[in-house]
């Protein structure tokens, strides 16, 4: 009888460390990632170039409102200036009347309150705004900082005031409250070499009671 033919033991037995195929022992390729490519400058020109002729269609035929330093033919101004650092604030007040004659308003179309400090500003800008007499007012003091949280106190409330003034009178309350550190700086802007903030004040205070009068009123 004739033997069986002989097998391996590989075969017949396979072994639990037997080679698997050698694809099967590659890692995963990973998915491929694509980023956006970065625009190029001319890319980028091109784009704004077309960002501003959008922006320009799309305000085509609007109405711009914006108030005058010349036509200032009847406007009427009250300004309130504080006496507490006289120093300073009479300046700050010379620069504005100056600059209200240097734009042809007249004097008798002016009235100056004189009130004891900064804090005092606020409650009479709003009662003079709501005497309907005018068309802007005009807040000039100076608070400078000394070694107490007084001058915090002073100037936030000076600020806050000045704006509320404005809010519930329904016209421009214009702040010309100086917030400096100490003296020299006050009076830098005084009319020293940082200019005058009193003057700088009164022509914001034509240009919005300009606006108020001929476009908003």
């Amino acid at each position: 009888m004739a033997a069986p033919p002989a097998t391996s033991s590989a075969v017949a037995n396979p072994s639990p460390c037997a080679r698997l195929p050698s694809a099967s022992l590659r890692a995963p390729r990973a998915a491929a990632v694509s980023f956006p490519s970065r625009p190029r400058p001319a890319a980028l020109a091109a784009r704004t170039r077309q960002s501003r002729r959008l922006d320009v269609a799309a305000a085509a035929g609007h109405q711009k409102l914006m108030g005058s330093l010349t036509n200032t033919e009847g406007l009427r101004f009250g300004v309130v200036v504080a006496r507490f650092n006289e120093i300073v604030t009479s300046l700050l007040l010379q620069g504005a009347l100056e600059t209200f004659e240097r734009y042809s308003v007249k004097a008798e179309n002016i009235t100056v309150v004189s009130v004891p400090g900064s804090f005092e500003v606020p409650v009479t800008a709003q009662k003079l705004g709501k005497s309907g007499k005018f068309d802007c007012i005009l807040c000039i003091g100076a608070v400078i900082r000394g070694d107490t949280t007084h001058y915090d106190a002073v100037a936030n409330s000076a600020a806050s005031g000045v704006l509320s003034a404005g809010l519930s009178a329904g016209i421009p309350c214009v702040f010309g409250v100086l917030t400096c550190e100490d003296m020299d700086q006050a009076l830098n802007r005084a009319g020293g070499k940082a200019g005058n903030k009193g003057a700088e004040a009164a022509i914001t205070a034509i240009e919005m009671a300009s606006l108020f009068r001929h476009h908003l009123g």
